[in-house]
């Protein structure tokens, strides 16, 4: 009975590891990518540059997000400083293969301007995000393979290399630490054309809101140009019946 009793435990302990292994490195982006965050979400945001001599700049904005089933649109809209006050952005990503919509209002001009597909690369209002980096990266759009397991920050994670299908895509690669246990996206490295490390991105604070975990304090930091951006949720509101209707350009020009 006891050889019997250490051959079951040793089974299970091997099926145990065969089943961890068994998740592929797309597997593990696609459980990412699927984390619940509720039907809608309304937050303040505070967005804070910082350049290589110290020097801030905060920026404080109020957005909106829906999920539509086949389409989640986000919205923000900026209220101070004076400089970019009034200016709203609007993000639509899709549920299928068809590439996010995006549109920017800037208030100088007067009118919605759509974001091409040449501008995704570009830098948004001067943070460390680019355009591309606001919307959804599809599934299908990288090769995802696992590299190893590690810890950050005494925490289990996958260490999942992604590498574009589309051979102009602006970064060579990402490598991502996905935390075994709820599958969030702790640190994502990004490099250039050149393979060399571009940015990185890193998780400084998740909370849990009506039972759901939500990234509250994230930062950006391009390593080439020592500058970063900071992004730091609050009053964050989960499922509180956002309206369909706030997600138009007429919403966008006319604002909060």
């Amino acid at each position: 009975m006891k050889i019997l009793k250490s051959i079951l435990i040793v089974s299970l302990i091997i099926a145990g590891f065969s089943a961890s292994a068994q998740l592929t490195g797309k597997q593990i982006v696609e459980r990412a990518y699927s984390r619940p965050t509720g039907d809608d979400q309304t937050s303040n945001l505070t967005m804070i540059l910082t350049n290589k001599s110290g020097s801030q700049r905060v920026r404080k904005i109020k957005q909106f997000k829906k999920d539509f089933g086949k389409v989640e649109k986000k919205i923000m809209f900026f209220l101070s400083p004076a400089d970019v006050k009034n200016t709203s952005f609007m993000n639509w990503t899709y549920d299928s293969d068809k590439s996010d919509d995006q549109w920017i209002y800037l208030p100088a001009l007067k009118k919605t301007k759509r974001i091409s597909s040449d501008s995704k690369s570009d830098y948004f209002m001067g943070s460390d995000f680019t355009y591309d980096d606001l919307g959804d990266r599809k599934l299908e759009d990288d090769s995802h393979k696992l590299l190893r397991e590690e810890k950050v920050n005494d925490k289990e994670c996958y260490v999942v290399e992604s590498v574009s299908k589309d051979a102009d895509y602006m970064y060579s690669k990402t490598i991502t630490w996905i935390r075994k246990d709820n599958f969030i996206g702790v640190k994502k490295e990004f490099y250039d054309e050149d393979e060399e490390l571009f940015k990185i991105l890193t998780i400084i604070k998740v909370e849990k809101i009506s039972d759901f975990l939500i990234i509250s304090n994230s930062e950006m930091k391009n390593i080439q140009k020592n500058h970063k951006t900071s992004m730091v949720l609050s009053n964050i509101q989960i499922n509180s019946g956002v309206s369909a209707s706030k997600f138009t350009e007429r919403i966008m020009m006319r604002g909060l």
